[in-house]
């Protein structure tokens, strides 16, 4: 089976064809990436220069891929997006709980709500609560008086939704599902342990950094925000007075997180941004790090804030993985330890994903993550089997029961 991701970014395009084959074995095909600034904070500002782009990374995929794209499974930043944590629950069980006992719960849950102005990009089943005690697989079987089934979904503005949609579809591609941003990050890059274990994702993009998490193979929680690394290159920029180019190439070959007592002496001659040609200042690395080290701290708190806000410090998560091209930046997985008081590394596509070292980068694990996901890993079979079809919402659409399991 064929799978193709594609991310549209604010720096640039990318698409990876993935081919699954026995035992959901993953074989990358092609990844092939275009140069965009066509997306101020993810707002498309040259409908017909990204539609020409699209069309053109397109056309070089199915080049190196040797396969026709016809479909996508389509990359969505989930800025603006509204987490629910919701759960329902029936009692006086006489009986072992059975498959109809779960549709009851279900079906007296908000589970197949649909919302006017947000778009259910992600819906799932948390764990179960029986009586007292959590389980995280099916309960079919078991004996309780009574039952909790817990949720989590994610809800993104419509609007955010339709620009991408609109873009994609207008090259004649079906979207097969939209899958959120941080999700697709944290598949190409975590472990079957961390994933079950409990770890916490973070990708630190070119203008967007998103946050996810996964415990008991589930995944729990996810957001994104607007900023990147893009903005510790603008910081750079103003804070010594150079070109973006300048303030780049600063961030990439000289910035640490780690303080060191060489860096007051370390001197770099950058160009100053008076439109003169020719014209040099010396700084020291010392100053590049007073500029890009209070950035990365601000970015990381954001993120632990947001795991507050939803209370999920309380799970006391001790794994990070930092992916994303922010993640290069040299000392951040040290810093990131301080923060987060865990253990972090940096994370890129998994060996049994990419084969070729040129594509072993953390920047690639959004794109290629998203070429090989399935909703069905994120689905019920017992929703699929014994139901109707009603109206798509995330992943691929759900389905509804007939009255009769009310």
């Amino acid at each position: 089976m064929i799978k193709v991701g594609l991310n549209i970014g604010n720096s640039k395009i990318s698409c990876a064809v993935s081919e699954i084959v026995k035992d959901k074995n993953i074989k990358l095909l092609s990844y092939q990436s275009i140069q965009s600034n066509i997306l101020k904070k993810n707002i498309i500002t040259d409908f017909e220069q990204l539609s020409h782009d699209i069309k053109s990374l397109i056309s070089e995929s199915e080049k190196t891929s040797q396969t026709k794209i016809n479909s996508v499974n389509l990359n969505i930043p989930i800025n603006d997006s509204l987490s629910r944590f919701y759960n329902s629950e029936i009692d006086n069980l006489k009986n072992q709980i059975s498959e109809l006992d779960i549709k009851k719960a279900i079906n007296n849950s908000e589970y197949f709500n649909i919302d006017e102005e947000y778009y259910q990009i992600f819906n799932n089943i948390n764990g179960y609560v029986l009586d007292d005690n959590l389980f995280f697989n099916s309960p079919v079987g078991n004996y309780a008086n009574r039952l909790k089934i817990l949720f989590y979904k994610i809800l993104i503005p419509y609007n955010n939704l339709q620009r991408y949609k609109s873009i994609v579809e207008s090259q004649g591609i079906t979207i097969e599902s939209y899958v959120p941003l941080p999700l697709s990050s944290a598949l190409s890059t975590l472990s079957d342990d961390e994933k079950k274990i409990g770890t916490i994702c973070i990708d630190l993009g070119h203008s967007n950094t998103s946050v996810s998490i996964f415990e008991n193979d589930k995944f729990i929680f996810g957001d994104s925000f607007l900023v990147g690394s893009n903005n510790i290159t603008n910081d750079l920029a103003r804070g010594v007075s150079t070109t973006i180019e300048s303030a780049e190439r600063l961030k990439t070959l000289y910035s640490s997180l780690i303080s060191s007592p060489s860096d007051e002496y370390e001197i770099i001659e950058i160009p100053i941004i008076s439109g003169e040609d020719g014209k040099f200042i010396q700084i020291n690395k010392l100053k590049i790090n007073s500029i890009v080290k209070p950035r990365v701290e601000e970015t990381l708190e954001i993120v632990w804030q947001k795991i507050k806000q939803n209370n999920l410090h309380k799970k006391q998560i001790r794994n990070v993985v930092i992916t994303g091209g922010g993640s290069q930046l040299e000392g951040i997985s040290q810093y990131a330890e301080f923060i987060f008081s865990s253990n972090v590394r940096i994370g890129y596509p998994k060996d049994d994903i990419v084969y070729e070292q040129n594509l072993k980068n953390p920047g690639f694990s959004d794109t290629l993550g998203c070429s090989f996901f399935d909703y069905k890993d994120f689905s019920y079979e017992i929703i699929e089997k014994h139901g109707k079809k009603q109206k798509k919402h995330g992943f691929k659409g759900f389905f509804s029961w007939l009255d009769q399991y009310i």
